[in-house]
């Protein structure tokens, strides 16, 4: 029976080997495809809801957690700018500098802000909100 002879094991030995080294270079490859998004996708996505949260943080504990939420806001946005600048320059230089304007406006809010302050927060948050939103239009087809 030549099945068992020491050469007939060990030609199956190493072929069993060759083939090990095959298999984890198919499974690695496969597990880089499991996901064609970008990843300025998931950026994007935390940064949404750092933005939709910014009301309820605000009206939860009036305006001393929106220096905190801000925070929250501008590390997000950081994130996508460095993540997605090259793809969409225009949509990702526009929440940089709309997220800065919001967050030197909120550092220079006095402990007791007036209704003119506030009202000024309010429109650099809707700005924020406009190119969150213009970014998320032209990213869409990618993200999806």
């Amino acid at each position: 029976m030549k099945d068992g002879t020491p050469e007939n094991v060990r030609g199956r030995v190493s072929r069993a080997w060759v083939s090990v080294p095959v298999t984890m270079i198919a499974v690695i490859a496969l597990a880089g495809c499991g996901s064609s998004k970008p990843s300025y996708c998931s950026s994007r996505s935390n940064l949404e809801n750092s933005v939709k949260n910014l009301p309820s943080a605000v009206s939860s504990s009036g305006i001393s957690s929106l220096p905190s939420q801000v925070t929250t806001i501008k590390s997000d946005a950081t994130t996508l700018v460095n993540d997605a600048k090259s793809d969409f320059t225009t949509q990702t230089s526009a929440v940089k500098s709309s997220v800065d304007t919001l967050a030197t406006a909120v550092k220079g809010l006095p402990s007791s802000p007036s209704a003119s302050q506030i009202a000024a927060i309010g429109l650099d948050a809707s700005n924020v909100v406009s190119s969150v939103k213009s970014f998320s239009d032209a990213s869409k087809s990618k993200c999806s």
